[in-house]
């Protein structure tokens, strides 16, 4: 099931194109707009999301279930984040296409321990 979910905590499961273009509209600067697969079926996490920045540009960021798999872009347009939000909920496989991503699974991921360090 496709739940989108907006800064204010406001969620509409199953939500139409419109309503996603609504709640993308609707950003203020500093607001996100969460678009998430829940499926039982499907371990890890599923989403993306889209941070309205201070500056008027788009972050959009995507992880594919797991850390490692997050990737984050940045752009002016609205139009092309829309497109990507409808494009990724209607499981299209083109809807990467037209942004440089950036892997930044990283910092969702624990480094690995130490061993040499004593405080370990």
């Amino acid at each position: 099931m496709l739940i989108a979910t907006n800064s204010r905590g406001h969620a509409v499961n199953r939500p139409s194109k419109p309503k996603i273009g609504t709640m993308l509209a609707d950003l203020d600067q500093g607001d996100h707009l969460l678009l998430e697969r829940q499926d039982e079926s499907q371990e890890g996490n599923w989403y993306i999301q889209v941070l309205f920045r201070d500056n008027n540009t788009y972050q959009l960021e995507y992880r594919d279930g797991v850390p490692a798999e997050h990737y984050q872009t940045q752009t002016v347009s609205q139009e092309k984040v829309l497109q990507a939000l409808l494009d990724w909920a209607a499981a299209r496989p083109a809807w990467r296409e037209g942004f440089m991503w950036t892997n930044i699974g990283h910092w969702f991921t624990p480094a690995p321990e130490d061993e040499d360090d004593p405080t370990v």
